[in-house]
């Protein structure tokens, strides 16, 4: 079986989409799902499945909350590896306490061209962005809420998205990492 990670995009937020944890652990068992685990409140699940593709697992995700909540929202499935790799080809070394200032947006599909003159034009001076494979990683000092930067990348991304901080793709690492020793 396989270790995934499931990141479900705009819920808990601003009074929509409200998923409950305990409620959305209990979907994914239903689903056959297994060693299911979720992080914070904002629709990050960790478990074992067998499946054949991260899109049709996160399809299938999609559905489920729309069946059992009343509304949709993309589900961004990733592999334990992916993940992993996520983390280590993270091109900024963010000091301690930064954690939250670090963003890994995750696209889905990677654009096939990118504007990085628009990105560089929303970037404070203190900004930093890079791209990796299908990830696009903010470095936003002052803070994601006041950035231009990240109020504006989805536009010049074209493509979905959904996006963490660095304690929650380590937090979920450490997941996904405890659920593969268990097992």
């Amino acid at each position: 079986m396989t270790i995934w990670i499931a990141l479900m995009r705009g819920v808990n937020v601003g009074g929509t989409g409200k998923l409950p944890m305990a409620a959305f652990r209990q979907m994914l068992a239903g689903m056959g799902f297994e060693m299911v685990r979720t992080y914070i409140q904002s629709g990050n699940a960790v478990f074992r499945a067998d499946a054949t593709t991260a899109a049709a697992l996160g399809a299938s995700i999609s559905e489920a909350v729309e069946r059992d909540f009343g509304f949709r929202r993309k589900c961004h499935v990733l592999d334990s590896e992916t993940l992993e790799r996520a983390l280590a080809d993270c091109p900024f070394k963010v000091e301690e306490g930064q954690g939250k200032a670090l963003h890994f947006v995750f696209m889905d599909p990677a654009p096939s061209q990118l504007d990085g003159g628009a990105l560089d034009a929303l970037a404070a001076k203190d900004e930093e962005w890079a791209v990796r494979g299908d990830v696009l990683y903010l470095f936003t000092p002052a803070g994601l809420g006041k950035s231009k930067l990240a109020a504006g990348y989805e536009k010049v991304l074209n493509t979905d998205v959904t996006a963490r901080n660095l304690n929650s793709v380590r937090a979920l690492a450490a997941l996904a990492a405890a659920s593969a020793s268990e097992g």
